[in-house]
């Protein structure tokens, strides 16, 4: 066990002096290289990961292709759908991909399924499990209740002056498609909001963007 990983689950410290042994000899360390699958659609689920470095972005995908994004895990967390399959012995019904360079621990099964007995490390995993549900309900209303123009403003916003952020990057933030988001830039230019360039969307107007984010 990487003193890396102790520090950011800490959960771990708080396991049993044999559990935290058996941990530290089993747990399996993986780089992963920017851009790369960690796991796949149906794919059959085999451990419990940890992210010590980087980022992991977990994408629903649909028939045609498009993805739309549902969480990302950064080091400190971990992923829901990892353990819902391994809780359910399902296969994975999601894409999950390295969003930077990430370096991950990982629980095989076995060990996972012992560690659950435990009261500390039971309520690690149900907490998980409340905030990304919380979480993807806040998507859903998105998604189905708000606008397309006003979830774009408010994407746009916060990520500084000036965004280096392809149309396709923010169509698949948004479960979208490039044309409508390309349609709706355009508009946001016309108006005066933002100025467009090659992979790149500087702020002109922020509180007008407010606004329209309502």
């Amino acid at each position: 066990m990487t003193d890396d990983l102790a520090a950011l689950y800490p959960v771990i410290g708080a396991l049993p002096a044999a559990l935290q042994a058996r941990v530290r000899a089993h747990v399996r360390l993986f780089d992963v290289p920017a851009g790369s699958q960690v796991f796949d659609d149906r794919q059959a689920c085999h451990g419990f990961p940890f992210v010590l470095k980087g980022s992991l972005r977990v994408v629903k995908l649909a028939a045609n292709g498009r993805e739309l994004p549902l969480y990302r895990v950064l080091p400190g967390e971990t992923c829901i759908i990892s353990s819902s399959c391994l809780l359910g012995r399902e296969p994975y019904n999601a894409r999950g991909i390295a969003e930077s360079d990430a370096r991950l621990a990982l629980l095989l099964q076995p060990l996972f399924e012992e560690l659950l007995t435990t009261p500390a490390f039971r309520d690690f995993v149900f907490h998980l499990f409340a905030e990304r549900i919380a979480e993807l309900m806040r998507l859903i209303d998105e998604v189905a209740f708000r606008r397309l123009d006003a979830r774009l403003a408010a994407r746009l916003l916060g990520r500084g002056p000036v965004l280096q952020v392809t149309h396709q990057q923010l169509a698949d933030e948004l479960g979208s498609v490039r044309e409508m988001v390309s349609r709706l830039l355009k508009g946001f230019s016309e108006q005066g909001l933002v100025r467009l360039g090659r992979e790149r969307i500087e702020i002109i107007d922020a509180a007008g963007l407010r606004r329209l984010a309502g």
